[in-house]
């Protein structure tokens, strides 16, 4: 269980997360600056930086959950489950639960348009794609993977296809519901090919 500081310190996160996404979301990213943010959150300029090292990752704050959920699918794996079964596993319950991380939701929209009206927070997302395949190169090289960056390529790159190919979708105006399911089947295509490929 958390302690009362560690609570404290999550909650200040989150406070100041909402509040610089909505006013993103009001304004537009580039015309909000982390003082602005600061002052409408009722706290330093100092702390916002302390909780979020870039002004990109105000709005970017899932890429710390993104890791985290990605070791422990890999290292909390059931006995005799493969590292991409769990893989395949994590991001199949993250559709299913509609998870930001997922791809599909109809709240999500306006976040995307934003990214991809800001130069900086697209190279940001990037940054943090390649963050998440460092980390799963990591993890499958402990699991006893042969190719763990190999396979770690293709996770993330079949992963972002998918992402990138939901989001547009839902970007041109359908409805989240009308592509979620051929979305989760094309989560489980990637995997399908991933085991291919390196053989589960």
């Amino acid at each position: 269980m958390a302690s009362l500081r560690e609570r404290k310190k999550n909650q200040t996160r989150q406070h100041i997360a909402d509040t610089a996404t909505l006013m993103f979301k009001e304004r537009g990213f580039d015309a909000v600056t982390v003082a602005d943010v600061a002052r409408e959150a009722g706290v330093s300029t100092m702390t916002v930086f302390n909780h979020f090292p870039r002004k990109e990752e105000l709005l970017l704050d899932r890429i710390p959950e993104a890791v985290r959920l990605v070791t422990q699918a890999v290292e909390g794996r059931a006995e005799g489950e493969t590292p991409v079964a769990a893989l395949r596993r994590l991001m199949l319950e993250l559709v299913d639960q509609r998870h930001p991380l997922g791809a599909i939701g109809d709240t999500f929209v306006w976040l995307w348009r934003i990214v991809l009206d800001s130069a900086s927070l697209r190279a940001r997302a990037r940054e943090a794609v390649e963050e998440v395949e460092d980390v799963l190169a990591g993890l499958l090289a402990e699991a006893g993977e042969p190719e763990p960056r190999l396979a770690a390529a293709f996770v993330v790159a079949g992963c972002r296809v998918a992402y990138m190919g939901a989001a547009g979708r839902q970007l041109a105006g359908e409805r989240a519901a009308d592509v979620a399911g051929e979305h989760r089947a094309r989560v489980a295509e990637v995997f399908d090919a991933v085991e291919r490929a390196v053989g589960g």
